[in-house]
């Protein structure tokens, strides 16, 4: 079976982040970069199918020369090749569109992503990259099980989860609990070394031209002060409840 996990490349939660050219651009100075954790889940759900049923596993990325940090990392994990596409990811249909003209071109079965990244928090890709390959695509996977020719897999939906069953080739948006936070991988010093023989391949983009552009960012509103209540100041909790918080 040959799996491509698709990866994206994000600032890590804890960054500060700041807004250049009049807060039309995002500032990359000082901020810590990371494979996408909703990735991270489905990677590992890729291992878990290399280590049982002998898959192999390409991670592909689109982006500049910086996220090969991450598919770098993503080859320690155990992933056995990695491709970039050489293009600045301005938007979610101009990433699906460059991935999907490369997969169209490489023999596939399962193609793993997560449901989102956490950088704009978009979860247009997965859905997108289903529509342009013509393939079968279930989201917000938590479970995930290949038997021949058929993926039996849990879905997250209100109240519950649902199962579900198709034949593969498939496009599947994991989340958290499509394996357990404490099946997440490290790599080791191993695989590091190792990963440095792999191959990563550089590949230049098709032409397609955006379709949104971003005209300016801005920062949520600073939370305000903590007001603190007396335990037994019923009253005045009910007054501030009404009067300033306005929720009764």
């Amino acid at each position: 079976m040959k799996v491509f996990v698709c990866i994206s490349h994000v600032p890590d939660t804890t960054s500060k982040i700041n807004f250049t050219e009049n807060a039309s651009e995002f500032d990359k100075t000082g901020v810590q970069f990371v494979i996408n954790p909703y990735d991270e889940f489905a990677l590992a759900r890729a291992m878990w199918l290399k280590e049982k049923q002998g898959a192999s596993i390409t991670v592909i990325s689109v982006g500049d020369a910086s996220v090969e940090s991450s598919l770098r990392k993503s080859l320690a994990i155990g992933a056995d090749d990695a491709i970039r596409i050489d293009a600045e990811p301005t938007d979610g249909l101009f990433v699906a569109h460059q991935l999907a003209a490369v997969l169209k071109e490489h023999a596939c079965d399962l193609i793993l992503t997560g449901r989102e990244s956490i950088d704009y928090n978009g979860a247009m890709v997965p859905g997108m990259l289903a529509t342009l390959l013509d393939w079968n695509f279930i989201n917000a996977c938590v479970g995930l099980e290949i038997e021949n020719q058929t993926a039996t897999a849990l879905k997250e939906i209100d109240g519950g989860t649902e199962t579900l069953s198709a034949t593969l080739p498939l496009v599947i948006a994991g989340q958290k609990g499509m394996v357990e936070e404490k099946d997440l991988r490290i790599p080791n010093m191993r695989g590091i070394m190792m990963a440095r023989k792999k191959p990563l391949t550089v590949l230049a983009p098709i032409a397609i031209e955006s379709s949104t552009h971003a005209n300016r960012f801005e920062k949520p509103a600073a939370k305000s002060a903590c007001k603190l209540v007396d335990a037994s100041d019923v009253d005045g909790l009910i007054a501030l409840l009404h009067k300033e918080a306005k929720v009764i």
